[in-house]
């Protein structure tokens, strides 16, 4: 018997190693190293399985064709029955793409997928594989949410031969894995879980999906820092990487695209949890928008771009005395050292002084700001919170600022005009390159060059 042989593969960027060592030479991360028993080798020298070594399995052709003769017609998409979730996938599912869903435990990750497969059901073949849950588990939710549950085909396994023998078997349109990290194949002897088995795997089942046209929809859990478990590699091989987020205070989802072979990256979608389920929410901007009717000082209201449309969204500041040597700086929401920077940017070029106060940011509704649009508006909002004015209801800002305090300009300007108009907006604070040459009727649009003259458009 073959003498079974152990690699050391770094979680973070799927590097091997013949022996351990404390720092990944490949991402230079430190204590990522971890062992895994690689497959005993099959008579003849042919490995168990080759997946994640380049080639799929089957019979493929082997010839090369020029890329001028290559069949550009669309291949006809699926759509998920939501029209948020459509929109994150780039205009709906793939026949023969892998999406994985992550997000933290409760976020509803399970939910969406049953929701989904329950209506899919009605007119595709749907397999839903659960590797956590029993099926009367299952069953018991898709009762609680009131889903049509006829036609659904459930399995409960983890051996991933065995699901890819009933997907033979089954040949469906669509096939749910609940969840990769409990799924596990016999030839890799590591525990459900380990590198080694989420990268195989994974592999596996995404080798079928392109062999047999099949959507593949795979959950994935996520660490304790919010990003996805199990080695980087996982996140190569497939299609699609969605990131459901959302507090277990908060009854509001957000579905980030943090990957797209077949659309927009950064796309988002808004989901409400309610005791039926996730419902979508089809205007964003109205839900975070709900504010108090008295305005408080250091509150203002910004145009941000989520992946292919605007969303008006909130930021609030907060400043005090700090009576600590070193000044707290909270960002909820927004990048903190992006704040550190605006913050010697208002003091250079605003002659605002802030080295002795606490400043604390949010972005209300739970919105995870990763564009630099939004660093007038927050300036503004640390200006009025330390000066204690509030601003107009009907302001709106955006807009990019430098660090010699220029203000650049940021990418569909004339939409986010558009859009603050739509929702009553009639007064905007924008970069001059970004002013339109007609502003919306009822909209006053003040166009500003550098931070100081913005802050004297206040």
């Amino acid at each position: 018997m073959a003498k079974a042989k152990s690699a050391f593969v770094c979680t973070e960027c799927g590097a091997e190693f013949p022996k351990w060592q404390g720092q990944c030479s490949s991402c230079q991360q430190w204590n990522t190293l971890s062992e895994v028993r690689l497959a005993a080798s099959r008579p003849g020298g042919a490995a168990t399985t080759n997946a994640g070594r380049g080639g799929y399995a089957g019979d493929l052709s082997r010839e090369v064709v020029d890329l001028g003769s290559v069949d550009l017609t669309e291949v006809p998409r699926l759509s998920s029955t939501f029209e948020e979730f459509d929109r994150v996938l780039g205009g709906g599912l793939v026949p023969g793409s892998a999406v994985l869903l992550g997000g933290n435990p409760g976020a509803g990750k399970s939910t969406l997928l049953l929701q989904t497969a329950c209506k899919l059901a009605q007119a595709r073949r749907v397999v839903y594989v659960t590797g956590e849950e029993s099926l009367s588990q299952v069953a018991m939710r898709a009762s609680r949410l009131q889903l049509p549950t006829r036609g659904l085909k459930m399995l409960a396994e983890t051996s991933v031969e065995t699901i890819l023998a009933v997907a033979e078997r089954e040949r469906p349109d669509i096939l749910v894995i609940d969840s990769i990290q409990t799924m596990h194949l016999e030839d890799i002897a590591s525990a459900p879980g380990g590198v080694a088995q989420v990268r195989e795997s994974a592999a596996a089942l995404t080798r079928f999906a392109k062999q047999s046209n099949t959507v593949l929809l795979l959950v994935g859990h996520v660490t304790k820092d919010g990003t996805l478990a199990g080695p980087k590699v996982l996140e190569h091989m497939i299609d699609a990487s969605l990131l459901l987020e959302g507090g277990a205070d908060s009854r509001f989802r957000t579905l980030r695209g943090q990957k797209n072979r077949f659309g927009a990256v950064n796309e988002l979608g808004v989901f409400a949890m309610l005791e039926q389920g996730l419902r979508e929410v089809k205007n964003p901007s109205a839900i975070f928008l709900s504010r108090n009717e008295e305005q408080g000082a250091g509150s203002l209201v910004m145009v941000v771009w989520e992946g292919t449309r605007p969303i008006l969204v909130e930021v609030q500041a907060l400043l005090d005395d700090s009576a600590l040597g070193n000044p707290r700086r909270v960002a909820v929401g927004l990048d903190p050292n992006r704040l550190a920077m605006l913050l010697a940017v208002l003091h250079r070029h605003g002659g605002l002084f802030t080295g002795d106060q606490d400043v604390f940011l949010n972005v209300v509704g739970g919105v995870k700001v990763l564009e630099t649009s939004a660093d007038l508006a927050v300036l503004l909002a640390v200006v009025s919170s330390l000066q204690n004015r509030p601003l107009p209801r009907e302001l709106v800002v955006f807009g990019e600022v430098g660090l010699s305090g220029e203000i650049r300009p940021v990418p569909s300007g004339q939409e986010r005009i558009v859009e603050a108009a739509k929702h009553g907006f009639t007064r905007a604070i924008v970069p001059r390159a970004n002013a339109p040459k007609r502003s919306p009727v009822g909209m006053e649009v003040i166009a500003v060059d550098k931070l100081a003259d913005a802050l004297e458009a206040l």
